[in-house]
């Protein structure tokens, strides 16, 4: 039987935001962090207009967690909510759209198990 994401949200996301939910797997970030690793990814510059209003959203949504570093920086790390959600959609996409091998399911939970 194949896996189901829990909840679904993750599929009303953007994939803007999907993509800084991905740059914050492992570890919290200050903002110019993930904007850096976002212009790398895009080969093209993030307006601080287009981040900053997406890193909100998402952690109204519960998928973020905005954490004060000084008086101008904030970090920005994964909830559990959200690695479970992240977690959940990459064994839906790769039992319906990997080859389904137990070989490559191992390898794949192997490298999930470094999220935590």
């Amino acid at each position: 039987m194949a896996r189901v994401p829990q909840s679904g949200r993750m599929q009303d996301l953007t994939e803007f935001q999907k993509n800084i939910l991905n740059v914050l797997v492992g570890e919290g970030k200050y903002g110019l962090e993930v904007k850096e690793e976002l212009e790398e990814y895009y080969d093209d510059e993030i307006n601080h207009g287009r981040l900053y209003p997406n890193l909100d959203k998402l952690a109204d949504r519960g998928y973020v967690e905005k954490r004060a570093l000084d008086e101008r920086t904030n970090e920005y790390v994964l909830t559990d909510e959200a690695c479970d959600e992240i977690r959940d959609e990459i064994l839906w996409r790769v039992e319906n759209y990997v080859d389904g091998s137990e070989e490559r399911q191992s390898e794949l939970l192997e490298a999930m198990n470094g999220m935590d």
